[in-house]
């Protein structure tokens, strides 16, 4: 008998040989929080456990690969494992990464290239928004996963959460939307955009397909209805809806004031330091940085100034 009936595993399968032990012992030992090693070779079914293993306990799981092809395999296996739960991907969106550099001896800079899968930033964003759900969930992951990441309790608060029958108010709905990084655009609709007809907002969420339509009247919000993204045509209807960011790496008004003082006085420290070359080229990234920071609230490597905003020393 399940301790906690959360996760449901579908499968024409049932636990045979030792996995049934296995089982039991996993579950024994997360409940001890004690640290376990599952050993099997390749074809024995250590997926099937382990998915066994969280239906047992009922807890939401962090799987973390060293890869991104083996990641996607156990992705690919939880979700069928489990069609009635959320399953996120949740890994590095670089297709390919340059960083920064310069080389002193040969007097050769080399600038920053990167190239995102919008794909995989759409899958990330949509894992972040099933765990902060509060539904049954497991994300598999890797280990660079972690970059350009912000902070979970300023994405969460920079959320926007829209009922039906309440006063919002058509402008503040949308600078709201604007601060969560999504972008305007009345003639393409894409996820991360929204757009703008009379009374009616229609927005496609970053981690999301579907449109979400804000029927207002006057500053109350009439309807909130779940869109076709073709046709428009309404699927549904909802008394409450929460829009998530569509970036990870957001930072609040306040925070990005002291972070820009403090990058600043950092950069007036470093200058000296340097040879001219050097100094004329960070000084120009730096100086360009910090006015994208002050009139958008963000730019491109942002997430490399993240001490400052954290606070950190």
């Amino acid at each position: 008998m399940l301790e906690n009936p959360t996760f449901e595993i579908v499968s024409d399968y049932t636990p045979t040989g030792d996995q049934p032990q296995a089982i039991d012992a996993l579950a024994e030992g997360i409940r001890k929080k004690k640290i376990q090693t599952l050993l099997g070779v390749t074809g024995s079914g250590k997926t099937f456990t382990v998915a066994n293993a969280i239906q047992r306990t009922g807890k939401n799981t962090l799987v973390i690969s060293h890869n991104k092809t083996l990641a996607a395999q156990l992705y690919s296996e939880l979700k069928q494992f489990f069609p009635k739960n959320n399953v996120g991907y949740f890994v590095s969106y670089y297709d390919y990464y340059q960083p920064e550099s310069y080389i002193p001896q040969t007097d050769t800079y080399i600038e920053k290239d990167t190239q995102i899968n919008e794909k995989i930033e759409k899958m990330r964003l949509e894992a972040t928004a099933m765990l902060l759900s509060g539904e049954p969930t497991i994300v598999v992951a890797t280990v660079s996963c972690i970059y350009s990441l912000g902070s979970p309790r300023e994405w969460e608060l920079m959320s926007i959460t829209i009922e039906k029958d309440s006063e919002i108010g058509r402008t503040s709905l949308i600078k709201k939307l604007v601060n969560a990084r999504y972008d305007r655009n009345d003639t393409e609709l894409l996820p991360g955009r929204f757009r703008i007809k009379g009374d009616t907002i229609d927005i496609i969420p970053a981690y999301s397909d579907s449109v979400v339509r804000i029927s207002m009247f006057g500053d109350d919000v009439e309807k909130i209805s779940i869109c076709d993204p073709v046709s428009l045509a309404e699927k549904k209807q909802v008394s409450q809806i929460k829009i998530y960011p569509a970036k990870h790496y957001l930072v609040a008004a306040d925070v990005r004031k002291k972070a820009v003082e403090s990058i600043r006085n950092e950069l007036k420290e470093r200058l000296p330091q340097l040879r001219e070359l050097e100094r004329q080229r960070l000084e120009m990234r730096t100086k360009y940085d910090l006015e994208m920071i002050e009139e958008l609230g963000y730019c491109s490597g942002i997430e490399n100034y993240s001490r400052h905003f954290d606070g950190r020393h």
